[in-house]
Formats: structure tokens, C-alpha cells, sequence
């Protein structure tokens, strides 16, 4: 299947339009525009690297598991060390994807120069052409113009031979002498002009080819470098999820020899304090040591009765005497 190449599909039948190299011109500056936009894209992901990896740093600076011991304090601490591994590892992921960027900038700037001295040359034999092409067409009409002038002239002449005088015919001929003459200058200028513009065209076309040719190399290249640029950053990024996934074995590792039956006999041997049970605490009764005073008991007491009157007695009243030595009025 025959190839499709620039320099044979951006042609124009007018001379004067220049449509194709147009197209050329706008697909070759959008494609400058996404080699911006891809560089930005991978400038935009360097700062998200950097930032994750001074995050990491911060993190693995924080304290993780300072009052373990033994062999899960060794993994905690080979843990903390490959987090400030992989911070360091993104670390230099963004500087290598910043150069990267670059590299690509500096190919879009490069590019850009390149064809910014042959751009202002085509855009010349533009103007050049266009400028001679209308000059042309100007001396066309004044040609055309002056040709029916001199016929004109001529036809008047002829028909005046025979009825004008000596002195008028002499008038008309030289009447249609000058507009001959006026007719053969505009025919010069007018093929003159055809001249040089068929040269300007051959030279328009001739560059036009080298433009294309020239424009062509410069599309081929620059989507051979976006499209090795992209595989190469996502190398970056898998060798990236590589280098991680090894700095995490690390950790797997060091978990692997993590025992736990060790760690638990290991804090025992440090802060054992002794291998017997307090004895059992007895009941004591607060009374248990010492004797309960005899209780205390009331004294007897004997009322006093009141007097009983002696009804066989001559008035006089007999009180009740009292024999108990123990008697007292006080009452308990």
C-alpha cells in the first residue's frame, strides 16, 4: 500500500490559497500543544511524588512502637526505616520525572525554532506570491484593456479610409499607431509578469515540498519522543512499584523472624519479680484479741410502799421501815 506523505496531499488549485500548508501549520502547532500539556501532566505528577514522599519522611520519623521490645521492636524498627526508604525512593522519582519533563521542553522548544526560520520563509514566497500573482492579473486586464483599444483604433481607421480626409486619416493612423504600440507594452508587461510569476511558483512549489517534507520529519519525531517518553515514565513507575514492593519484602522479612513465644519469654526474664503467689489473707475479728467486759447490771430496787392505816389502831400512822442497808432513793 503506497505511503501518504505531506508534500503530495496539501496542494491548492487556486495559487493564491494557502489552505493546505494551513492545515500543516495548525496540526504541527497542536501537536506542540500537547507535548505542553503532557509536560505539565508530568511536572503536575512530580509534585504529587515529592509531596507523598516528604509525607513518608515526616511519617517514618514518628514515633512506632518505642516501649516494644525484642524481635517485634527489631521488625517495627526495619518497618519505619524502609517507610523512610520508600519516602526517599519518591523522592528521587520526582527529580527523575522533573528531568524528564525537561527533556521534553527542551525538544518543543527546539522543534519550535527549527521550523520558525523556515515558517517565516514560506510565509514570505506567500506574500511574494500573492503580490506577483495580482500584479499579474492587473497587466491581464490593462493588456486586454489596450488590445481592444488598438482594435478599436484600428477598425475606425479602416472604416474612415475612404470618406476622411488626407489630414484626418493621418490623424487615425496615428491614433491607432499609438494604441498598437500601448497594446505590444501592455502585452510585454503582461507576459513579463506571467514570467515572473511562473518562477515565484516553481520557487514556491519547490519549497513548499521541502517544507512538507521538512514538517513531515518533525511530526514523525515528535510523536516518536511523546510516545517514548510515556513508556519511559511508566517504566518509572512500575520500577518505582518495584523498588517498593523490595524495600516492603524487607519488612516482611524481618516480621518472618518475629516470634512470638520469644518476645513473651523475653519480657518476662527483663521485669520478673518473683515466682510465688501471695499467701491467703485471713478473716480477723476485731474482738478476737481482746475480753468483753461483764455486763453491767441494774441494781435491786424496793419500792417504798405507800403507809396502809391501821384501822384497829387509835389514829396514829405506822410507816413501813426499811432493813436493806443496800436502799437508795436513786432510781437506775
Amino acid at each position: 500500500m503506497r505511503e501518504l506523505h505531506f508534500k503530495d496531499n496539501f496542494w491548492n488549485t487556486d495559487i493564491t490559497c494557502t489552505g493546505g500548508y494551513d492545515n500543516i501549520i495548525q496540526h504541527l502547532n497542536d501537536g506542540r500543544r500537547t507535548c505542553k500539556e503532557i509536560e505539565d501532566f508530568m511536572k503536575a505528577r512530580a509534585t504529587i511524588e515529592e509531596k507523598y514522599a516528604k509525607e513518608l519522611l515526616g511519617l517514618s520519623k514518628k514515633v512506632c512502637g518505642h516501649n516494644e521490645m525484642n524481635t517485634l521492636k527489631r521488625s517495627l524498627d526495619v518497618f519505619k526505616l524502609q517507610t523512610e526508604n520508600v519516602g526517599l525512593s519518591h523522592l528521587q522519582l520526582a527529580h527523575t520525572i522533573r528531568e524528564e519533563a525537561k527533556k521534553l521542553e527542551d525538544f518543543r522548544e527546539k522543534q519550535k525554532e527549527a521550523r520558525k526560520k523556515l515558517e517565516h520563509q514560506m510565509d514570505g514566497l506567500h506574500k511574494q506570491k500573492t503580490t506577483q500573482y495580482k500584479k499579474t492579473m492587473e497587466s491581464k486586464k490593462t493588456y486586454e484593456l489596450k488590445c481592444r483599444d488598438k482594435e478599436e483604433a484600428e477598425q475606425n481607421m479602416n472604416r474612415s479610409a475612404t470618406t476622411s480626409s488626407a489630414k484626418q486619416q493621418e490623424k487615425l493612423y496615428s491614433k491607432a499607431q499609438q494604441a498598437k504600440n500601448s497594446a505590444e507594452e501592455a502585452d510585454n508587461m503582461y507576459n513579463s509578469n506571467v514570467c515572473s510569476l511562473g518562477k515565484l511558483r516553481d520557487e514556491w512549489q519547490n519549497e513548499h515540498v521541502k517544507a512538507c517534507e521538512f514538517f513531515e520529519n518533525q511530526e514523525a519525531e515528535r510523536i516518536s519522543t511523546v510516545r517514548n517518553m510515556v513508556w519511559t515514565h511508566l517504566n518509572q513507575l512500575s520500577q518505582q512499584c518495584v523498588t517498593s514492593d523490595e524495600l516492603y519484602e524487607e519488612v516482611r522479612k524481618s516480621l518472618e523472624q518475629c516470634n512470638i513465644q520469644e518476645d513473651i519469654e523475653h519480657f518476662i526474664n527483663l521485669r520478673r519479680t518473683g515466682d510465688k503467689p501471695p499467701a491467703p489473707i485471713p478473716y480477723e475479728n476485731f474482738y478476737s484479741n481482746q475480753r468483753a467486759p461483764p455486763p453491767r447490771q441494774p441494781p435491786t430496787i424496793t419500792r417504798r410502799m405507800p403507809p396502809i392505816p391501821d384501822s384497829n389502831a387509835s389514829g396514829d400512822v405506822l410507816y413501813s421501815s426499811v432493813t436493806d442497808p443496800s436502799y437508795s432513793t436513786i432510781r437506775y
